[in-house]
């Protein structure tokens, strides 16, 4: 389970920004008791938070930060070797920015009796320039090892491993182990015992599915499991009742007996079902569901992170509020899967309380300022909302930020001062 993310120089996330999961005194029942305590105090995780603002506040950039730690930690070992340095994208708006190093860390809960763990890095152009885990075995901390990246061409860095938390052959790893390369990356690479769960964690648990970008990959994935005599039962039939249930038209699914491909069958005015060419006959929205309903099973039936830019593109606003409810729902959900999307879609916060699918301390609001730099906040570090509030309403109006500073027909006046202004002139 994800607990927190932490990012600092990554695209506008300029200065240090954190994202997290732990539910707060404003949590109103989404909250799952994690058995787990800090300082003293038991933890309890939120299934779900929501990144709102508006278009180029940086929300997007919050999700796409975590996704190249992910990359970071599955591909630095092979993949970084091919280019020198490291492929990271610093804040652009301030030179200064590219010779700071950019901030990567999870703070996360893995195993059935949950140890929770931290591990991060920090990056410049050219090596890693630290890189540590602390595990928390006995609710204690111990630091498994420290790295910083030493003077300019030093082999990996210096590493301290004080203690005897990580155990092992540690001088081998530390050997193989390049500027620009993640240890984590090649000591999971290379199968230690206690490491390889957390590199797991990236590679099996953590999710980016957005409605538009990969699309067709993700739907070759899901026809692939979805395929007659290769497919996992309980997967297809859960698939299918969320597809029909969705009000898109659709009867089941079928297989193409020449080609093998999937096939959504329709109703037919004369009470029987037809199946469309999926690639040219189906709506926006039906592919868009059909890409998402994949990643979601699969979090659902296995935990894990989801994350989800642009959950409300091509949904309709009920269809991503009942998304957002399956990650609720404890019987649904039973292994605490999350999911972590951004939106623009402000009926999510609701006009009551029994309509809104989020707590307060599940939203969250992106903010960019006047040189380029995100923010990222929750809701309830903007205003101490109400339980009651309307936050639907009060978001739309500005109170809590994120929204764009435009005044109603702002743009037509716009267009008006260019229509006026030949004429002044001539």
């Amino acid at each position: 389970m994800l607990l927190s993310f932490r990012v600092a120089n990554h695209r506008s996330i300029r200065d240090e920004q954190e994202l997290s999961l732990v539910a707060t005194e404003f949590n109103e029942g989404t909250g799952r008791d994690t058995g787990v305590r800090i300082d003293g105090k038991p933890v309890q995780v939120l299934p779900v938070i929501g990144l709102f603002g508006a278009n180029a506040s940086g929300k997007s950039n919050g999700l796409h930060a975590m996704s190249f730690m992910r990359r970071a930690v599955l591909d630095s070992f092979a993949d970084w070797a091919k280019e020198p340095g490291i492929p990271r994208e610093p804040f652009a708006l301030a030179p200064e920015a590219q010779e700071e190093t950019s901030l990567f860390e999870v703070d996360l809960l893995l195993g059935d009796d949950p140890v929770r763990y931290t591990y991060g890095f920090e990056v410049s152009d050219d090596r890693v320039e630290a890189e540590w885990l602390h595990a928390y075995p006995s609710g204690r901390r111990q630091v498994w090892f420290d790295r910083e990246a030493g003077r300019p061409g030093a082999e990996g860095g210096e590493f301290r491993f004080p203690g005897t938390g990580l155990k092992g052959h540690k001088d081998e790893y530390t050997a193989l182990t390049r500027p620009n390369a993640l240890f984590l990356t090649v000591a999971a690479t290379l199968n230690h015992p206690q490491l390889s769960p957390l590199h797991r964690w990236f590679m099996d648990s953590l999710w980016a599915a957005d409605p538009q970008a990969g699309e067709a990959d993700r739907t070759r994935w899901i026809r692939d499991r979805l395929t007659e005599g290769r497919s996992d039962r309980r997967f297809r039939d859960r698939f299918v009742r969320l597809l029909v249930k969705a009000d898109l038209g659709i009867a089941g699914i079928t297989t193409d007996p020449e080609t093998g491909e999937v096939q959504l069958l329709h109703r037919t005015p004369g009470g029987g079902t037809s199946p469309l060419d999926f690639m040219e006959q189906e709506s926006l929205g039906t592919h868009a569901w059909f890409a998402f309903l994949g990643p979601l099973l699969h979090v659902l039936d296995r935990g894990g992170t989801l994350l989800v830019d642009e959950l409300d593109s091509s949904l309709h606003p009920r269809l991503a509020a009942e998304a957002v409810r399956l990650f609720h729902d404890r019987d649904a959900n039973p292994h605490t899967a999350q999911l972590v999307f951004t939106t623009h879609d402000a009926t999510l916060l609701g006009p009551s309380v029994a309509e809104r699918p989020l707590d307060r301390d599940q939203v969250w609001i992106a903010l960019k300022n006047a040189t380029g730099e995100s923010t990222l906040y929750p809701l309830t570090a903007a205003r101490k909302a109400r339980r009651d509030e309307n936050l639907e309403r009060r978001y739309l109006h500005g109170h809590y930020g994120g929204i764009p500073r435009l005044t109603a027909g702002e743009l037509a006046r716009e267009i008006a001062v260019l229509e006026e202004e030949p004429k002044a002139t001539a």
